[in-house]
């Protein structure tokens, strides 16, 4: 009975990690991945290219592609031999929508700084 109670809790926990690697934040949050996007974006290519364009092992290029797979930023179709990449950037709409919502609050910031530096230099001026 409490092996098969941490068998169920270990899988629980597997798949609460394997859920969150599916997030567009993490997938995103490695340079390398970034990187990845950026030129699959542009344009469609196989995984020896990317891999080509890095100084580590195809194995990790793999890793990240699968991430990025997983994220639903790419999709990997089979040609032959071949796997190429696809970019599939709408899911980046989330990351746009939420930094979007910092940026207004960043703005609005600002631009009570900017009233606030105002006023104080014109009561300096007034002063003098």
């Amino acid at each position: 009975m409490r092996n098969n109670l941490i068998a169920y809790i270990f899988a629980i926990r597997l798949l609460h990690i394997m859920e969150t690697r599916r997030d567009v934040f993490h997938a995103i949050s490695d340079p390398t991945r970034r990187e990845i996007i950026g030129m699959i974006a542009r344009k469609t290519l196989n995984l020896n290219a990317i891999a080509d364009n890095f100084d580590i092992s195809r194995q990790a290029i793999s890793v990240h592609i699968k991430v990025l797979s997983e994220c639903g930023l790419i999709v990997i179709r089979q040609k032959g031999r071949e796997r190429y990449c696809e970019a599939k950037l709408q899911k980046l709409a989330e990351v746009s929508t939420w930094v979007e919502q910092y940026k207004k609050f960043w703005m609005q910031q600002f631009s009570s700084l900017e009233k606030y530096l105002d006023k104080v230099q014109s009561g300096k001026k007034r002063k003098k």
